[in-house]
């Protein structure tokens, strides 16, 4: 079984102009062959996401015309954009929807679904497309578009701009996506007004930006996000945040957005495998998008020094929207033309220096969550989540059914490196049910292809494991495939164990479904609606790796080592004492400090490869 939607490298994807004109050419034939006597180009499948489609159309075969002078397109292009002006402009107040502000406005809008009364929800985000296509249109339209077209284009637009800042609450879905698009297309708009309302255009999206969007960043990982569905990452829109960012940076030049976007672009760096692999999110936990990323993963992977294309992709929409014959959908075809006219290189080497949140060298990471535990593990092509005991997730010892790795104070981190290795120490200060003040510190150390993880904490009651992963995917060629398995040793017992009971609050890595069906399944509201990672944090039980401790440890420790990755038997040695712990493993000796740390409090430890 095959993960539906992360599947290539998005740097993968040809971006050099020839690759992009004969995507442009194929649109055209297909627009051509499919345009109605009315003018439509939407597909005939679509059901909804319709009020931006045939526009998104339009601006792909202006922008065709604008690189290759086909002469057959200028008269699909003004056909076209009068379908969208005479059928598929309402003004009239769609019945149901609940988020005006000023009823009977009579200002246009982007209806989700055309049929009156139907999912009106979507109409915002809707009408917020819309305007980005027309403007797209209005860039690519010189020589095509005669003045009375082109005037009614630009009031229309105008008119999406009011209705979104003035007649209906500004961000009803609480979608940093939405909020950003609308912010570009304003800041686009302004361009194209005279210079009084263009000014006052500017101005009004700048302060929308810095009031509605910016002041309301959500802290995760250490890094302040632009919210998304009222979380902070999520997996599907949170790249598409990166491209609206990007275009915002392009066309205003403001440094606000280039800070922005860097924030974010680095916080994707840390959570990316390197196999660009991941998960998590308010919306779409699992699901990646495709094309409506690769502006905003290039243009700041080329700024940030890191190699965002890695990013796995639904390569199914590598170019643009399609259904599922392979038809064109102008549904967010504003993105292909932005890529498109930005020429910005992918950048495609690591980022240089260490990240708080992740270790990473060769085909070899790990992501750590806000709380610095492990939330993804990475080795031998394999990934392994947080796995769940007692309702409780994550990597770390577990002593009569209690994990610990929930800190209750400062958490330390030390970076180091040493030849070919690469490594980080993470100190928790954590309490257990019996109320006593322990000290997990945790060594991870890489060597590129293998992963080394060693955990001391003081001793724990009765008979403790380290809660060692959920091995969950697993690279295969271009695409991910469930798995259940994965390549680890430990120096003590290991075994691999799946929930005694059934439900969808245990997860059973044997089966199925994929991590984000099952989030849906345990989230408050149905897929669209819900929240998969609230839903997710109710898992009871999962499939999880128990590695028994090592059998000579100081009296007053507990020590837990575990190897990710190829090789055979792992079989440590272990000296020093309960405050400086060392171990010889068969590519390095490595010790970790006292708990206390150095004078400063910070972790000390060392490594040496053989």
């Amino acid at each position: 079984m095959h993960l539906p939607y992360q599947r290539g490298a998005l740097h993968d994807l040809p971006d050099d102009p020839d690759a992009y004109d004969a995507t442009l050419a194929a649109v055209a034939e297909q627009a051509l062959a499919r345009i109605t006597p009315e003018g439509n180009l939407e597909h005939p499948a679509a059901r909804e996401d319709i009020g931006d489609t045939s526009l998104g159309i339009t601006s792909l075969l202006a922008l065709a015309w604008q690189r290759s002078g086909d002469a057959r397109l200028p008269e699909a292009v003004r056909r076209s954009l009068a379908f969208h002006l005479r059928e598929r402009v309402p003004t009239e107040d769609n019945p149901g929807y609940p988020n005006l502000r000023l009823r009977d406005s009579g200002e246009p809008y982007a209806r989700y679904v055309p049929e009156a009364g139907a999912h009106p929800l979507g109409d915002w985000p809707s009408t917020v497309w819309a305007l980005l296509q027309a403007l797209n249109v209005l860039d690519a339209g010189d020589g095509i578009l005669d003045a009375e077209q082109r005037g009614e284009l630009v009031e229309l637009a105008h008119g999406y701009w009011r209705r979104l800042t003035e007649v209906t609450f500004f961000n009803p879905q609480e979608a940093g996506n939405q909020a950003i698009a609308c912010v570009v297309g304003g800041l686009m708009l302004a361009g194209q007004l005279p210079d009084g309302q263009g000014e006052s255009v500017r101005a009004r999206a700048m302060w929308l930006y810095r009031e509605e969007i910016r002041a309301h960043r959500v802290r995760d990982r250490g890094a302040l996000l632009p919210p998304e569905h009222r979380g902070a990452y999520d997996n599907n829109y949170g790249p598409i945040s990166l491209s609206f960012l990007a275009q915002a940076h392009r066309v205003s030049g403001e440094d606000v957005f280039a800070e922005d976007g860097e924030a974010l672009a680095r916080y994707i760096d840390a959570r990316l495998t390197v196999g660009g692999f991941d998960v998590g999110g308010p919306r779409y936990s699992e699901q990646h998008c495709g094309f409506e990323a690769v502006l905003g993963l290039r243009y700041f992977g080329r700024r940030v020094g890191a190699d965002l294309g890695r990013y796995r992709g639904d390569t199914r929409w590598g170019r643009h929207a399609v259904h599922r014959d392979g038809g064109v959908d102008g549904h967010f075809a504003f993105m292909l033309v932005w890529q498109i006219q930005d020429r910005s290189p992918w950048h495609r080497l690591p980022s240089q220096g260490p990240l708080r949140h992740q270790l990473r060298s060769g085909t070899v990471s790990v992501a750590f969550d806000d709380r610095m535990t492990p939330a993804l593990v990475e080795a031998a092509g394999t990934y392994c989540l947080a796995a769940a005991v007692n309702r409780q997730h994550g990597f770390g010892p577990v002593a009569e059914g209690f994990l610990y790795c929930r800190p209750v104070g400062a958490v330390r981190v030390r970076d180091l490196r040493a030849g070919p290795l690469t490594a980080k120490l993470v100190t928790k200060p954590v309490v257990g049910p019996d109320h006593v003040l322990r000290h997990v510190r945790s060594l991870y150390v890489t060597d590129g292809t293998r992963l080394w993880t060693t955990v001391v904490v003081e001793r724990l009651p009765g008979s403790p494991y380290l809660l060692a992963g959920l091995p969950y995917a697993a690279d295969d060629g271009q695409r991910v495939r469930r798995t259940a398995e994965a390549r680890v040793m430990s120096a003590g017992g290991l075994r691999l164990t799946h929930p005694r009971s059934t439900g969808a609050d245990h997860f059973d890595a044997r089966s199925e479904s994929t991590q984000e069906q099952a989030a849906f399944a345990l989230a408050a509201d149905p897929r669209v609606h819900g929240n998969p990672d609230e839903g997710w944090r109710h898992l009871v039980s999962s499939t999880a790796l128990e590695a028994d401790p090592v059998p000579d440890a100081p009296d007053d420790l507990h020590v837990f080592a575990v190897r990710y990755g190829p090789g055979g038997p792992y079989t440590p040695t272990f000296a020093g004492s309960s405050a400086r712990p060392a171990f010889r493993t068969e590519e390095f000796t490595a010790w970790i400090g006292d708990p206390r740390g150095d004078a400063h409090g910070e972790p000390e430890a060392g490594i040496r490869p053989h």
